[in-house]
């Protein structure tokens, strides 16, 4: 696939609205080029991009895709006779997926690529942070708003690229990578895979994709991560004293996170976290780890977690009622819900919990239903609406 970034004037995002297309789209308002987009449905992601002057048609039609837009791009998720992808195809513009862009736009740079069932943003947003503030400049594609940067994307310019490589019907293979991080792997997407041993079969493919040169971090706790192999570097991280960087002593206090972290058994340096539960810890360890092999000064790396104060929909506080905290949270999978109820209990153990939860996708619903009911016996009170 060959893209000449100089002679593209005009893009056309369909799905704009979507947490991927919509860092696509600050990628190309980056770089001058005029953006235009579409989606079914107002949101958040779109008010934010209208705000920076984007016209984005909310009635998808062919009419909208014109002979002077030079590249199109579109969500997985568009039928293959959806009208705005029809007209492009007629008028023999360079139509790209999503994924597909982020293939070839992987290719331009030294690419750390965050994948994994859970805890892929988080990672992300924190190995970018840390990054940014040492002066690395990098590029970052993150599946979230991160609110240092104001949206969920950053370019820098660097050659490293942090991007999230997402493991719906595979799209990570898309991805070249340099680095890759395995956050942890579970049930998830089964309408797409087999079973779990299917998911495993692709995360080493994905593996196997790194150069000769290039990294593996790896989940060491993980028993369906830490199998995946890598014939080059190969870095574990976790809580085990046998991975490379590993956590302890973890103490929660007053809102915050408190813990040492090691390298090769010794003590590199006590780290704090304004971000709740183990997950996090791990997060934050793995990130530790990206940023410490790439040479970043310890204090910076502290300083940076520290400051980091979350993203969009991941533990985000969005206001209090009387004596009540209201939390939202992207969580869908019984894991994740799990590890965020949890959370919950550690920063507010003398609260009673009440989880308001919508699940996402029928096929995960009804595949994962026993694991859902389970996770959610943590809560004192559940209430559950219609499926998204």
């Amino acid at each position: 696939m060959k893209l000449d970034l100089e002679k593209i004037n005009k893009v056309y995002l369909a799905g704009i609205g979507g947490i991927g297309l919509s860092a696509i789209a600050y990628y190309f308002l980056n770089l001058d080029k005029k953006v235009f987009g579409s989606d079914l449905l107002k949101s958040e992601v779109t008010r934010r991009l209208e705000e920076k002057g984007l016209i984005i048609n909310f009635k998808q039609k062919a009419s909208n895709i014109t002979s002077d837009i030079d590249l199109f791009i579109y969500s997985s998720a568009l039928a293959d006779d959806h009208p705005e992808l029809l007209k492009a195809k007629k008028l023999k513009i360079t139509t790209l997926t999503y994924f597909q862009f982020l293939g070839w736009l992987s290719k331009r740079y030294r690419t750390i690529a965050v994948s994994g069932t859970n805890g892929k943003t988080t990672t992300t947003a924190m190995i970018g942070l840390i990054l940014e503030k040492a002066g690395l400049d990098p590029t970052v594609i993150v599946g979230s708003l991160v609110p240092e940067w104001g949206s969920n994307f950053r370019l820098g310019k660097s050659d490293i690229l942090v991007v999230e490589a997402c493991e719906w019907q595979a799209h990570m293979l898309e991805i070249s990578p340099k680095m890759i991080v395995l956050t942890n792997i579970a049930e998830d997407h089964l309408d797409y895979y087999k079973d779990l041993t299917d998911i495993k079969k692709h995360f080493q493919k994905f593996a196997d994709k790194l150069p000769p040169d290039g990294v593996l971090f790896r989940n060491i706790d993980d028993k369906n991560s830490s199998g995946i192999k890598f014939s080059g570097q190969l870095i574990d991280f976790g809580k085990s004293k046998s991975a490379a960087y590993y956590f302890d002593e973890v103490r929660i206090a007053n809102g915050q996170q408190h813990f040492d972290m090691y390298h090769d058994a010794k003590n590199m340096v006590n780290f704090t976290i304004q971000v709740p539960g183990e997950y996090n810890l791990y997060n934050a360890a793995t990130a530790i780890a990206v940023a410490d092999y790439l040479g970043v000064n310890r204090h910076q790396i502290w300083n940076a977690l520290n400051e980091f104060k979350g993203s969009w929909r991941r533990f985000e506080l969005v206001g209090k009622f009387k004596s009540n905290v209201v939390i939202s949270d992207y969580a869908h999978h019984p894991d994740s819900i799990g590890q965020l109820l949890r959370a919950a209990k550690d920063f507010y153990p003398d609260r009673k919990l009440i989880a308001i939860f919508q699940p996402h996708h029928h096929n995960r619903t009804k595949t994962l239903l026993d694991q859902f009911a389970k996770v959610f016996y943590l809560a004192d009170q559940v209430i559950i609406s219609e499926v998204y």
